[in-house]
């Protein structure tokens, strides 16, 4: 079965963006970026990705879910599918295709549950699907995510949109695949909900060790 792989930059406080879904302060530049470039090549906006020269493999995600905040940070620029190399669904319970200006190609804007949504794609074949965000929609999913990848920058934000938007109390455990440190500060750490029948979807970024798996 696919899995939902939340894979996002976090602060050291816990936030994935600005109060107003700012998102500049991540750092671009580092020995960080070649390797999560190559692994997830992916989750690079299309017309960023046609820029700089890298190809969208295909080999990590094909369907991308996006909270309407989180899609709707780039429609002020034009970008109205902003991973059209992927089949974008992006979730909301009051826009409509009328609040989208112009063409979005391979994008779905759907008022569905986002847990049947997700039950249903993960029952087709495919492969594994990027929740993008926001924290609302994380928290939503909460118990269907099967793997967190987690960019921690040295950085602290102090207010924003949180990793997870607050929810009933409900702990889940997940067991540590792997975690790379890199110079630039940057730290990901890839998280599996507990199962033992689970394997690695493919190998840690390459950089200094900070963990082993358990």
């Amino acid at each position: 079965m696919r899995e939902l792989v939340y894979y996002v930059a976090v602060s050291l406080d816990g936030y994935i963006a600005g109060p107003g879904g700012e998102f500049d302060a991540f750092p671009v530049e580092g020995d960080h970026m070649a390797a999560q470039n190559e692994r997830f090549s992916d989750a690079i906006p299309t017309v960023i990705a046609d820029a700089m020269g890298i190809k969208s493999t295909g080999t990590m995600f094909d369907t991308v879910l996006m909270g309407w905040n989180t899609y709707a940070v780039g429609l002020p620029v034009g970008m109205t599918s902003p991973y059209q190399h992927l089949r974008q669904v992006v979730f909301s319970r009051t826009k409509s295709e009328a609040d989208i200006p112009g063409e979005h190609p391979n994008l779905t804007l759907t008022s569905e549950d986002p847990v049947e949504v997700v039950r249903r794609l993960k029952s087709e074949p495919g492969r594994s699907i990027w929740l993008c965000g926001g924290g609302e929609l994380a928290t939503q999913l909460a118990n269907e995510i099967d793997r967190l990848v987690l960019k921690r920058s040295p950085l602290l934000f102090g207010d924003g949109i949180p990793l997870f938007a607050p929810g009933t109390y409900q702990p889940r455990a997940f067991d540590e695949a792997g975690t790379t440190a890199f110079d630039s500060g940057v730290v990901i750490s890839e998280y599996v909900r507990r199962n033992p029948s689970r394997t690695a979807i493919q190998q840690p970024a390459s950089g200094t060790p900070a963990s082993a798996p358990e």
